[in-house]
């Protein structure tokens, strides 16, 4: 894999937002159907750590985290968000970002990264089991996608660093 992975900045957002479209365009992504637009996408993830993986100058892939709950108690956990360009799966880019995301999460106080994708979307399931999260529920029916009711794969990692005190 050729990318670089660095911080998000500004001038990054467009891009991130098409990668997002391409996603849920998969069907297999996201509950989403439409992209929203750039400010309400800011809104939906946490201002640190946002990261792109950028290869020749253009942003291939993002991750970020967004908060569970706005209650205290859940401050140290965040799910993940992982989004790769598809001209580009399949080569590690998914892994790189994830790899670098974990340990600034925990660098931040995350104590547990949770993730939720449709059982259909494989390299996802697969993505997250590799850097250590493990299948701890299956939620059938959690919501309609385009009419058809949808079950999502529930994944969890527990830092081995933070929280264990």
């Amino acid at each position: 894999m050729a990318c670089t992975i660095r911080t998000l900045i500004a001038s990054d957002w467009p891009a991130v937002k098409e990668i997002y479209q391409l996603g849920i365009d998969t069907g297999n992504a996201t509950y989403e159907t439409q992209a929203p637009d750039t400010e309400a996408l800011k809104g939906k993830f946490l201002a640190d750590p946002q990261l792109v993986a950028e290869d020749n100058g253009q942003v291939i892939g993002w991750a970020m985290l967004s908060a569970v709950s706005s209650r205290c108690v859940y401050g140290g956990v965040a799910e993940t968000s992982v989004y790769v360009h598809p001209q580009h799966h399949g080569r590690g880019v998914g892994q790189a970002l994830l790899s670098a995301l974990i340990p600034l999460s925990e660098k931040l106080g995350f104590w547990t990264l949770q993730a939720q994708t449709f059982p259909e979307n494989k390299a996802s399931i697969t993505l997250h089991e590799r850097q250590g999260f493990r299948q701890v529920g299956y939620r059938e029916k959690l919501g309609k996608h385009q009419g058809v009711w949808r079950d999502v794969v529930f994944l969890e990692r527990r830092s081995p660093i933070v929280g264990n005190d």
